[in-house]
């Protein structure tokens, strides 16, 4: 069995079932687990992702996106010779990886290997737990993807129970992008509800909604929590001047109470794969400091 993940979640998903042998080729944003950044690379941006503003991204990818292009390239020549049986890839979000029509294209000029391509669509908890077992069944190893989702799951609901014990219900700003203004969705207003938390904005399945600073403002949240889109800590905290500059930032009531926190949203939140578990806990470190405890802050994320 020959595998290509074309997306740093799957990498890590394929090495949870047990097939990090079986991985010849991943994406240019696969490195965890460490051992596969030996792998070769099979995709890459158009553009570098680590130059410019949150604004200046922004723009680039809605200009290559309104031209119906990707923003990414699939590196055809290299699945050729890598051959692969089975390809992972996504459709969830053309932004955050390479697309299912990048790599049917590219899968059309490699016809002699013939790859089996599995799609997922992490919309929702329950949509990554099923491309757990899509990508298992794919394998060849379906208990496999039902007993990692049974892992995740129980590992959560036990999060969730002593959370929802407690009696506070703060309110939560999930920041996904600082220009312009995003609020995260997909499972994070799932996360904040098993934690008794109050979500702002953002709804459970759906893609980050553009928000106005008048509306956050008015939400006057309890906590505040940065986890932009491909971003650590370190990027974050540079790029932060865009939401501290604005004069309704300091009206806001986690800024006033020092609620406000970095995370290592990459590596993170950001990917629907085994660690969301990891992110669950950080999130319940966050909104509960003191009771939750699993190691997280300072490494994985800390105050503003």
């Amino acid at each position: 069995m020959r595998v290509v993940s074309l997306l740093a979640s799957s990498t890590e998903l394929v090495c949870a079932l047990g097939f990090r042998e079986s991985l010849v080729g991943r994406s240019h944003e696969c490195d965890f687990p460490e051992s596969v950044k030996t792998l070769p690379v099979c995709s890459e941006p158009k553009f570098d992702p680590h130059k410019g503003t949150s604004r200046d991204i922004d723009n680039r990818v809605r200009e290559i996106v309104s031209k119906s292009l990707s923003v990414y390239r699939v590196d055809t020549e290299k699945l050729r010779e890598l051959k692969p049986d089975v390809i992972v890839t996504q459709d969830q979000c053309e932004v955050c990886a390479v697309s299912v029509k990048d790599v049917e294209n590219a899968v059309c000029e490699i016809l002699e290997s013939r790859p089996q391509i599995v799609t997922l669509h992490p919309g929702t908890l329950e949509d990554v737990w099923k491309g757990f077992e899509q990508t298992a069944e794919a394998l060849g190893k379906a208990q496999n993807g039902r007993d990692l989702v049974l892992q995740c799951k129980t590992r959560m609901q036990d999060i969730s129970k002593k959370a929802l014990a407690l009696p506070e219900t703060p309110s939560v700003l999930c920041v996904e992008w600082f220009d312009p203004l995003m609020m995260a969705a997909n499972w994070i207003p799932e996360f904040i509800d098993m934690l008794g938390g109050k979500n702002l904005f953002g709804k459970a399945g759906e893609h980050a909604p553009r928000t106005t600073w008048q509306d956050v403002a008015a939400s006057d949240p309890d906590i505040v929590v940065l986890m932009p889109c491909g971003w650590d800590m370190e990027r974050s905290k540079k790029e932060s001047v865009v939401l501290t500059e604005r004069p309704e930032w300091q009206s806001l009531r986690a800024v006033r109470a020092g609620r406000v926190y970095l995370t290592e949203s990459n590596q993170f939140f950001n990917r629907p794969g085994p660690r969301l578990v990891e992110s669950l806990e950080i999130l319940a470190e966050i909104m509960y400091p003191g009771f939750f405890s699993f190691g997280h802050e300072g490494k994985d994320w800390k105050k503003f």
